[in-house]
């Protein structure tokens, strides 16, 4: 994304913080910068980055005008800004060489320094003062682009629709920009539709940059499509590949490569994990307002992509082989490659736990959610939820839906809230007028049509056999969640009753030897977070667990490229 040093009075309203998304660098500073990238000059409507495809990185311009534009699926090109002397473009996705999601071109001949994504990190890292200015203007930039729905893929389908909602959800999640057509109001999604004629089932329909049509893709499939996926580059091995992108994950990924060490991160879904799912910390340090979290793992996102951290989502792990017949660990991808790397950190935490509901999985992102985000809230406006859990995560949930819905009716399987929700939860939810708290009581069933939606929900109390009737279309699950250790079977990695992976001498394997608090039964394995036995199950833990693993982490390595004697 770019800025104009044509500024013709309405970019301010368009970029209420015009002055740092887009600053303007002084000559001194340019000078410092040129170290670092190399001059590249381009003729008049020659393109210089094009959405869909990786970015070359960031340009800062020394003479003539850059042009951003959008340009979307129905081949619409939309004017966003211009670009002048001193000033740069890059978006926050140069970091790391991702796709780009609007169009740059010369306005009349152009001289620019371009400075390629491992020089922009050098640079951020190298020239404080400037790259903070740098960062913020990125982080700016990117959050523009969201909430303008400015670049990304065009969805097509009814707002209300609950498989909009779904992919709506994973796109928000990973921090990249879409829109959202409704075909009575839009021509062209109009036309799109009466070229598809799209069934029910085929909603909602998903048109990318370069105009290619699918119909209610899988997120995998959609993250194929728009370039989001990033694999192995080649055959490089890494220090040390992280498998998590929770809050533990990316702490240890920020500290690790920060600190010079090679990094690659793997998650299966989004960046943030249960956290990223949280409407509000508020007992997290430093934030004394709470923040979402969202905002906090989106922040540790970007603050990882800045030292350098090679971060591929969606990319699910299937199995670890600890043989090391090169010195190296290999992680086997659902995408059919292999990564290499001479540590590996578990922080895999856990998936949603989904409780023996009957035709539970027919309703899965189409009414029944595990998580509460403005996407589904706004499919709640003014009806009547149901939330099922009874710990912080259920209770931050509730109070955010309580301002969207016109009642939460809150499940809760035990007596009260008190051994599993904070007190100023407790108090909050008791403040709350449209929220109704039913204990003893457990969902059993599930009712709707399956090409729709959930349309009824059933339930009773666990002190009687009667069961009760609820129309309401949107069902919220928080009951826990289940340990995500499957792709270590096989390995050697030492697992306690509970499936929690034991670190440090408590492990059997490890025979009372010294071994480090983290570290597990197989030397050069590390676990943190909810994912380790012992852990607390708490954000700032699970932050706190990654950054003290990378003292482990230099130990063992150093110790492994040391010469046999």
């Amino acid at each position: 994304m770019a800025e104009s040093g044509r500024n013709d009075g309405s970019i301010a309203v368009s970029f209420p913080r015009y002055e740092q998304t887009f600053p303007t660098l002084t000559t001194q500073e340019i000078a410092r910068m040129r170290r670092f990238g190399e001059i590249r000059a381009y003729k008049a409507g020659e393109r210089l980055f094009e959405t869909g495809k990786p970015g070359l990185g960031m340009f800062l311009v020394l003479s003539g005008h850059i042009a951003i534009t959008q340009r979307d699926g129905f081949g619409r090109v939309t004017p966003v800004i211009e670009q002048g002397p001193g000033q740069f473009v890059a978006e926050v996705g140069q970091l790391s060489g991702r796709a780009a999601l609007v169009d740059g071109h010369a306005e009349g001949d152009v001289e620019t320094l371009l400075i390629p994504p491992e020089k922009l990190r050098a640079l951020l890292v190298a020239e404080a003062d400037l790259g903070e200015r740098i960062m913020r203007a990125l982080i700016l930039r990117q959050v523009r682009l969201i909430q303008g729905g400015v670049g990304g893929p065009v969805l097509i389908g009814p707002s209300n629709s609950t498989a909009v909602a779904r992919l709506q959800n994973f796109l928000t999640s990973n921090g990249f920009p879409h829109h959202l057509l409704d075909a009575e109001r839009d021509s062209d999604a109009a036309e799109v539709i009466a070229r598809y004629s799209p069934s029910p089932s085929d909603w909602p329909l998903v048109v990318t940059a370069s105009g290619t049509v699918l119909r209610n893709p899988s997120e995998n499939e959609l993250a194929r499509a728009i370039g989001m996926i990033g694999g192995p580059r080649g055959n490089k091995i890494y220090d040390v590949a992280i498998v998590g992108c929770g809050p533990a994950g990316l702490a240890t990924a920020v500290y690790a490569a920060s600190e010079g060490l090679t990094v690659a991160v793997l998650d299966a879904r989004a960046f943030g994990g249960q956290a990223g799912a949280s409407a509000r910390i508020e007992n997290y340090l430093g934030f004394p307002t709470g923040i979402s979290g969202q905002a906090l793992a989106g922040r540790a996102f970007t603050q990882a992509q800045k030292f350098g951290a090679d971060i591929m989502i969606p990319m699910g792990v299937r199995s670890l082989d600890c043989s090391r017949q090169d010195g190296s660990f290999a992680l086997a991808l659902d995408c059919g490659d292999t990564l290499r790397a001479h540590a590996i950190v578990v922080a895999s935490g856990a998936r949603y736990r989904r409780p023996a509901i009957e035709s539970l999985a027919t309703f899965e992102g189409r009414g029944v959610w595990y998580w509460a985000s403005p996407v589904e809230a706004r499919l709640c406006a003014d009806q009547e939820v149901m939330l099922v859990g009874g710990g912080n995560s259920a209770g931050q949930a509730a109070v955010f839906l309580s301002g969207h819905a016109r009642k939460v009716l809150m499940i809760i399987r035990g007596g009260g809230l008190a051994a599993s929700m904070s007190r100023y939860l407790i108090e909050r939810i008791e403040a709350t007028p449209n929220i109704e708290l039913v204990f003893n009581a457990e969902v059993v069933a599930l009712e709707g049509s399956a090409e729709a939606s959930l349309e009824r929900i059933r339930w009773k109390s666990r002190l009687s056999s009667e069961v009760m009737t609820e129309e309401i279309r949107n069902l919220f699950l928080f009951v826990g969640a289940d340990l995500a250790t499957s792709w270590l079977e096989g390995c050697g990695v030492t697992l306690d009753r509970g499936g929690f992976v034991v670190t440090g001498a408590q492990s059997e394997l490890n025979l009372g030897g010294p071994v480090a608090q983290l570290e597990t039964s197989v030397p050069g394995v590390f676990a943190v977070g909810d994912v380790r036995s012992g852990s607390v199950k708490r954000v700032g833990g699970a932050i706190g667990e990654g950054a003290q693993v990378v003292a482990a982490l230099h130990s063992f390595l150093g110790d492994t490229a040391k010469p046999a004697l």
